[in-house]
């Protein structure tokens, strides 16, 4: 891993990739199961001047449920390969580790746990090309189980089986020891809640309408007044098991009747769309059509007057007639109009013979 760069070798606005090494963090970011984390730092001004180290973690082995006499590790993780290692417990002593050969990882035991091994921890490191240390860790804490108290006993109202969303009480009481109290649910690491004892050595936790992830078993402990890395053993358990609220009949038979209606109108109102959209294609198609047959220019021309005649020397005792000549149309009839009488010219001559 390459050392960070110092001031000198950084413009303004450069990214600087470390927390800085000071009482306080600049920054904290959680791993999330990956080695590794990047950190900023904008616009870099002389104020930021300094040196800055990667900061180490601290776990727990085992994590929880370690009792007084036990044997428990804690490890510290180095982001890089580090000569000199110090375990830390808050308001307490301080351990240091020297290292034949750089590693990656630091450990120290406890063989046999007692009461002033309980508390608080943090870690922290000195590579050997450097004389600088670098930032603790985040604490973890180590809480030892005491046999000797005796367990807290628990109730659970209004009952075992309830159902979605009601609100459950769960009670927890010892002798007054003057105790904080911590409500644990199996299957998770840690307390779901802590209170303090109301007096009387009791204590009251609430689960605000619950739902079938809250089901489970829970118990409780207590750390007696001034052991606050002190717990009791866990207690006696109440089970809870949250059931799905089943809906009314008569809201679901609304529901189904709603969804009825909302299917028929649909269909109701596409098939009314349907009919309009056909209804005006014929009216379109209609209008098209009148237009094809209507002459697009002037008026229809009106039919001319043809002559019939004969021969003078046959024309005796004829009837002579002027009729109008019609060309006949390929065009559909159209509608009649208003009757009109029709109109014959006619020129009739008698002639005797001689």
């Amino acid at each position: 891993m390459a050392v960070a760069p110092i001031l000198s070798e950084v413009t303004m606005g450069d990214v600087v990739p470390w927390a800085l090494e000071c009482r306080n963090p600049v920054q904290h970011e959680d791993h999330n199961g990956v080695s590794t984390a990047a950190f900023i730092l904008f616009g870099v001004t002389p104020a930021d001047a300094g040196t800055y180290s990667a900061r180490p973690s601290l776990s727990l082995h085992p994590s929880q449920g370690v009792s007084l006499g036990d044997t428990v590790t804690l490890r510290c993780h180095l982001p890089r390969l580090a000569a000199w290692v110090w375990l830390y417990q808050e308001e307490g002593w301080s351990y240091n580790k020297g290292k034949e050969k750089e590693r990656d990882a630091a450990e120290f035991f406890f063989v046999s746990t007692k009461r002033e091994h309980a508390g608080r921890y943090r870690c922290q490191y000195r590579v050997s090309e450097s004389a600088e240390v670098s930032v603790k860790s985040d604490p973890v804490e180590l809480v030892l189980t005491d046999l000797r108290y005796p367990p807290s006993r628990i109730s659970l109202h209004p009952e075992q089986h309830v159902g979605t969303g009601t609100n459950v009480t769960i009670s927890c009481w010892n002798k007054d020891y003057g105790a904080a109290f911590l409500l644990h649910k199996d299957g998770s690491s840690d307390p779901l809640q802590r209170q303090d004892s109301s007096g009387g050595g009791t204590a009251t936790f609430t689960l605000f309408g619950v739902t079938p992830a809250d089901s489970g078993t829970y118990r409780c402990s207590y750390r007696p007044w001034r052991y606050a890395y002190i717990s009791s053993p866990l207690g006696d358990s109440v089970m809870l098991e949250v059931t799905p609220t089943p809906a009314p009949p008569g809201v679901a038979g609304s529901s189904r009747g709603n969804l009825v209606v909302a299917v028929v109108g649909g269909c109701t109102a596409a098939l009314v769309f349907i009919l309009v959209l056909i209804i005006f294609f014929l009216l379109s198609a209609h209008r098209r059509r009148t237009q094809r047959d209507e002459s697009p220019g002037a008026p229809p021309k009106k039919p001319e007057a043809m002559e019939f005649q004969v021969p003078s020397s046959d024309s005796e005792g004829l009837t002579y007639l002027e009729l109008q000549a019609v060309t006949p149309s390929t065009q559909p009839p159209s509608p009649p109009a208003a009757p009109q009488p029709s109109v014959i010219y006619t020129e009739v001559a008698v002639r005797g013979r001689h």
